[in-house]
């Protein structure tokens, strides 16, 4: 007797389901009434909070409204073909929680100020400072490839490009006014 009582409930939620596939919003009602605490279950046992498993479900029904005309009678019973839809929502958004959670702010180190301190930028300033007044000193070519070169980021090919000249020259005149640049910074320090 038993198992025919189980047969009519199968049979009757499969056509909730299929009506539910065409859009039928009576036969959707019916749906939720028949299986909504089976899904919530699921849901609940999974979320591990009422909340979210409340709101997993209504994610849940939103999907099976999109959906039901997908399920496939002879592929899986309608209430497994819902639990599946429950449990894969509930594990999804399980694991969007793990990805999400992260500690108070009040946890966080302290950021280290990367400006530099005075001192430094006094020094930075004398650098450069002597780093001017070396590169006068260099001969007009070196001191005008090495500052397109370096401070621009010209290319050595495109320097000698714009110069007119084979590559081997401007890598010349910037190997020898380096050199230069060296002796003074060297001499100033």
């Amino acid at each position: 007797m038993q198992r025919i009582a189980t047969d009519d409930a199968r049979a009757h939620l499969a056509s909730v389901l299929i009506a539910t596939g065409s859009e039928d919003r009576a036969a959707f009602r019916e749906l939720y009434r028949l299986t909504s605490a089976k899904l919530f279950g699921i849901a609940l046992r999974i979320c591990g909070d009422r909340q979210a498993a409340e709101d997993v479900l209504h994610d849940v029904y939103l999907i099976i409204w999109r959906r039901a005309g997908a399920w496939e009678p002879g592929r899986a019973s309608p209430i497994t073909w819902l639990a599946t839809i429950a449990r894969n929502r509930a594990i999804d958004w399980q694991r969007s929680q793990r990805v999400r959670r992260a500690a108070p702010i009040e946890d966080a180190p302290d950021i280290a100020d990367s400006a530099p301190d005075a001192e430094a930028m006094l020094m930075a300033s004398d650098g450069s400072h002597t780093l001017q007044d070396c590169l006068r000193e260099l001969e007009g070519r070196q001191s005008e490839a090495i500052r397109t070169a370096f401070f621009d980021g010209v290319t050595y090919a495109e320097l000698a490009e714009r110069r007119g000249v084979p590559l081997g020259t401007a890598k010349s005149w910037i190997r020898r006014g380096l050199a230069r640049l060296k002796e003074c910074l060297d001499r100033a320090a």
